[in-house]
Formats: C-alpha cells, sequence, structure tokens
C-alpha cells in the first residue's frame, strides 16, 4: 500500500525502490538524451512541464534540468518493458504528441519542435531494441547441437 500511496503521490509508475536505486544508473552524468517534454500525469491528467533524461535503458524524469548525484527522479521507465514508441498527434489532437507503451499502460508526451519529437523517438526506439531481449537463452534451440534421431542420420 505504501508503494500504492508513494506513486499517487509522485503522480508515476516508479515505486520508491526505483527512485532510490536507479538501477545503479547514474542518470547525472553523460545521458544519451536528455530535454525538455511535457508529460501528462498517470493519475490525474494534468499536463506539466517535465526535465527527461534517457540513459542505459531507463528513461527518468525530474521536476528541473539541474540533475544531480543528490536528485530524486519523479518516475523511471525501464525501456526494456516498453512495447512501442510512436507519434500521437492524432490521439491527442496537439502538434508535437508521442506515446510510450508498456504492457501495463500508455503514456503521452510533448516535445517543443517536430525534430525534438522525431529525436526523442528515435532515441527511446534505439534504447527499447537494445534494451530488450524477445527470446530469452533458456528458450533458445540449437538444433545443429542435439543429437540426431532420424532414421537417414543413423
Amino acid at each position: 500500500m505504501a508503494a500504492s500511496l508513494w506513486r499517487a503521490v509522485m503522480g508515476t509508475g516508479a515505486s520508491p525502490a526505483d527512485a532510490d536505486s536507479a538501477g545503479g544508473v547514474e542518470f547525472w552524468r553523460a545521458p544519451e538524451r536528455g530535454g525538455w517534454l511535457t508529460k501528462q500525469g498517470e493519475y490525474i491528467k494534468t499536463w506539466r512541464r517535465r526535465w527527461f533524461v534517457l540513459k542505459q535503458g531507463k528513461l527518468f524524469w525530474f521536476k528541473d534540468s539541474a540533475v544531480t548525484r543528490a536528485s530524486v527522479p519523479r518516475g523511471v521507465v525501464p525501456v526494456a518493458s516498453c512495447l512501442t514508441v510512436k507519434g500521437a498527434e492524432d490521439v491527442l489532437n496537439r502538434p508535437y504528441a508521442f506515446e510510450l507503451s508498456t504492457p501495463r499502460e500508455t503514456m503521452y508526451f510533448i516535445a517543443d519542435s517536430e525534430k525534438e519529437k522525431e529525436e526523442w523517438i528515435n532515441s527511446i526506439g534505439r534504447s527499447i531494441v537494445q534494451h530488450s531481449c524477445s527470446v530469452t537463452d533458456a528458450e533458445v534451440v540449437d538444433y545443429d547441437s542435439r543429437p540426431s534421431t532420424a532414421a537417414g542420420d543413423r
């Protein structure tokens, strides 16, 4: 219950442990991408301007752009859990809008320009591909190394 209360107060899908540990990611140093986006809140559907940092497969957001080691993210999304990132102008009826969907939810963002929207979509998309694993090692079957049982192979 404390985690759900924290999410409600913080307006994010992240738990306090996610914010505290950040998964070992030094989000304050050399991000893959950083910048302002307007994000729709998860519970109260208001739009708020937040500073976003994409680093090592995680998308963090903060209240302001002065991100330091002591900063506490307002939320974090592991991009490996994301299914799609795509334009959403037609959904929101707003220019420069895009969406990021996970199995649980779809989040909406608005960039400041078409160029920034495309750069965020491309950066997040690359990160999704880089950090996702659709087939685990346990599911891989190497047919070349399996013993042969066909009559012609004996």
